[in-house]
């Protein structure tokens, strides 16, 4: 079989070009209680002092900022900084040191309203600390071209940011106007509010890939494809921002986070993370590095890539990078 053609020569998902490094902190924040924000920061060492644009990575509910360590890895060895952060009362302070499954005890947990709003705002406290020097990156960020990711509760947090409303119980604006795009690994509809889709997730308006798979079923309310299809319906509906949604074929809840906890491995497991680094990749350079050559890729070359039984869908493609 032949190898695969990406947009640039060089890409392999097998293969990371630069040699990573990692930087482990954490800082309080004064005006929460001093809440303390993990983060590891993923970033390539290089002979130049040339910024990088800087990608937020948010874990789902019970994890931690070690998640998507192949994603990170894979995405600054090609010219980014990755910074994973941690939310405590979200993390996996929820099952360790617990009798019983993790996933057991994470659906028992009773979160309060404000774990979940200080989840939301851990994003740009991080924000302002690395504009403001509080957080020192070993190599040159730029700040003015930012990417907003996550896994599961952590792809809420992304839509959040992105616009997507949420509240307890009146509705609540906290979109984040400093990321250009963003990534949600395993969108999370809303389960809170009660009011109309269209309401939730109309305002919605930062390019957004929503990437999932067909076996990834929530582990608190099981198969919820048709509430992510929702999402996708309404994201970008105000500002007409290009957004793409991909179904792995195959593909489950805990591929996109790397690490698995107890569940054991499946057939293609290997085979979906190579996709999912490639997608990844493939967005970022079109909407951080603005390379018109990745977004020819995406689509014209996608959908071969990943073959006939994934899905693909583009909406509100104008050709442009914003």
């Amino acid at each position: 079989m032949r190898p695969p053609k990406f947009w640039r020569s060089d890409i392999d998902p097998t293969h990371e070009p630069a040699r990573v490094l990692i930087k482990r902190g954490s800082i309080s924040d004064p005006k929460r209680g001093d809440r303390i924000v993990p983060y590891k920061i993923y970033y390539p060492e290089q002979n130049t002092p040339k910024p990088l644009p800087m990608i937020i990575w948010s874990h789902g509910l019970g994890g931690t900022q070690d998640g998507a360590g192949f994603i990170a890895r894979f995405l600054s060895s090609h010219g980014y900084i990755h910074i994973n952060i941690g939310h405590e009362g979200t993390n996996d302070s929820l099952w360790r040191g617990k009798d019983g499954h993790p996933w057991d005890n994470i659906r028992n947990a009773k979160i309060p309203w404000e774990d979940v709003l200080n989840r939301y705002l851990d994003v740009p406290f991080i924000l302002d600390s690395l504009e403001n020097g509080d957080i020192e990156c070993p190599t040159s960020m730029d700040l003015s071209c930012l990417g907003m990711s996550g896994h599961s509760f952590g792809a809420m947090t992304t839509q959040i940011m992105s616009g997507q409303r949420t509240g307890n119980p009146d509705l609540l604006d906290l979109t984040e106007e400093r990321f250009i795009a963003g990534i949600a690994y395993s969108p999370v509809p809303n389960s809170r509010l009660k009011n109309p889709a269209s309401e939730i997730y109309g305002d919605m308006t930062l390019p957004l890939l929503h990437l999932t798979g067909s076996e990834d079923h929530s582990p608190l309310d099981g198969p919820i494809q048709h509430l992510r299809d929702e999402i996708f319906e309404y994201a970008g509906s105000t500002n007409n921002a290009m957004q793409m949604s991909v179904i792995l074929e195959g593909a489950d809840h805990m591929v996109f986070n790397g690490s698995r906890g107890q569940l054991s491995d499946y057939d293609g497991m290997d085979n979906h993370k190579d996709q999912i680094k490639i997608l990844a990749l493939s967005w970022w350079d079109y909407f951080l590095k603005r390379d018109a050559n990745s977004g020819h890729w995406i689509r014209q070359n996608l959908q071969g890539y990943l073959g006939t039984s994934s899905c693909v869908n583009i909406k509100n493609d104008t050709g442009s990078m914003i």
